[in-house]
């Protein structure tokens, strides 16, 4: 754990941006608050680490199932026409993925995703949870 790291500590500065929908096998999947791409979630390790080069063969290979899993549940729950992955770090160095569900008519197609939008969409609570709900509940 990096004290300094709101991945590890779970501070309300990671409770600002995101919503914890679901322990995966070495990650934790998150639901971005800005919802601007209906189904954004970020997928964070749970051990701090700040480059896939860090990871054990093991825990790369957990951690890819983990980032196509939460692909999936998040293409059955919201039909994407693309998902969009990317992976960042200059500011937030543990290592996490952006899963940015894309629509043909929707906001940024065909270019890369904003990632700090001026304009966002927030929802209600109960919003979010339905989105909990749908991720954690699309497979059996």
């Amino acid at each position: 754990m990096v004290a300094s790291c709101f991945y590890c500590t779970k501070d309300e500065s990671l409770q600002r941006l995101m919503i914890q929908a679901m322990p995966m096998q070495i990650s934790t999947l998150y639901i971005m608050k800005d919802q601007n791409y209906p189904g954004r979630c970020v997928l964070a390790l749970n051990n701090h680490k700040t480059e896939l080069y860090e990871l054990s063969e093991r825990e790369r290979k957990q951690y890819f199932d983990d980032v196509a899993d939460a692909a999936e549940r998040i293409s059955l729950s919201f039909r994407p026409d693309k998902i969009n992955y990317a992976i960042y770090g200059d500011i937030v160095s543990h290592l996490h993925v952006h899963l940015v569900p894309k629509y043909v008519d929707g906001m940024n197609w065909g270019e890369a995703f904003d990632n700090n939008p001026e304009q966002k969409t927030f929802l209600s609570d109960g919003e979010y949870e339905k989105i909990r709900q749908r991720l954690n509940n699309v497979k059996s």
